[in-house]
């Protein structure tokens, strides 16, 4: 099932990457993430559907790696992240060589940044890979995660990563609990942002003639929940109250789409209403955050790209 490397990788051989700590030989079993040692992917294709200073004209490079370390009830991308659809990156070295060879490829194809998305459970073979590469990659990477991370983990990617884009899901522990099976999620993600934030500094946007590009910084992702509009306006006041004034940039999403196993949970499993996201929005504007916030008629499954195995060898 696994590459059985002849150097084996350290951090797989009792993993530790994310708060789950599961402790397992990931080259002998596999932890809460589904994932082995070797990297599987379900799309390695530009998208055009993160935010602008992401995607630019020409889309985001898009490296969609399998496996998750939450299990949200409601994931849109729920075939790769609960399923582990995908397919292992083939070569003696892990995937490392394959996987610096898709970087290349999309930023050969146009790519306005390189759009790492849930990479945490393969990040000890990731940095290898930018490590045979980054001299010759002229485009930002982006980690694009769910925000559940450790500190020490979001340490090891110092000098590596130029823009972070977490999400924030829950300001209260029982919905992380409930829908996302992490009851620590609020305290594991506020440090890891104040980690990330430290790391980048102020946000740098290049503007050239056809767009903004976000050089370096954070942006903040939220999307508002049915019935969890309250828990949102404290996730924005607690947003706004801890973390460095011009340090980040907020994206406030109204996309959800009860996806997934969202019907076992009758008060998420509907779109949200006017009233819940122009109230969260309202929020937002009078604290006065900087960023991006969806129209609530962008609850569309177009947001979702197909996981075919487009650019995956």
């Amino acid at each position: 099932m696994m590459t059985q490397n002849q150097h084996p990788i350290e951090e797989y051989l009792s993993c530790r990457l994310c708060p789950r700590a599961c402790g397992v030989n990931r080259y002998k079993t596999t932890g809460f993430c589904g994932a082995g040692t070797v990297p599987k992917l379900a799309r390695a294709a530009l998208h055009l559907w993160e935010e602008p200073c992401i995607s630019g004209k020409r889309g985001s490079g898009a490296v969609f790696f399998s496996g998750c370390t939450l299990r949200c009830c409601f994931c849109q991308n729920f075939s790769l992240s609960h399923e582990n659809f995908g397919r292992e990156l083939p070569g003696a070295d892990g995937g490392v060589s394959s996987l610096s060879d898709i970087f290349l490829r999309l930023q050969d194809e146009g790519a306005e940044t390189l759009n790492l998305v849930t990479p945490t459970q393969y990040l000890p073979t990731v940095l290898r890979s930018l490590d045979r590469v980054k001299h010759r990659l002229s485009i930002p990477i982006v980690l694009n995660c769910g925000g559940y991370e450790t500190v020490e983990t979001i340490r090891l990617l110092n000098g590596y990563i130029d823009v972070y884009l977490p999400d924030f899901k829950y300001a209260d522990s029982a919905p992380a609990k409930r829908y996302s099976a992490a009851k620590d999620y609020p305290e594991r993600a506020l440090a890891a942002l104040t980690e990330m934030i430290a790391q980048c500094g102020e946000e740098e946007i290049d503007t050239p003639p056809e767009g903004e590009i976000l050089k370096r910084g954070v942006i903040i992702r939220h999307m508002v929940l049915p019935s969890l509009r309250k828990d949102s306006i404290t996730v924005l006041n607690l947003l706004h109250d801890t973390l460095p004034e011009h340090h980040w940039l907020l994206s406030l999403m109204s996309q959800y789409t009860p996806f997934y196993k969202a019907a076992l949970f009758p008060e998420i499993n509907r779109r949200l209403t006017s009233f819940e996201y122009d109230s969260v929005l309202k929020e937002a504007r009078r604290l006065d955050l900087r960023g991006y916030m969806q129209a609530r008629t962008s609850a569309k499954e177009e947001y979702t790209p197909p996981f075919d195995l487009s650019g995956v060898p």
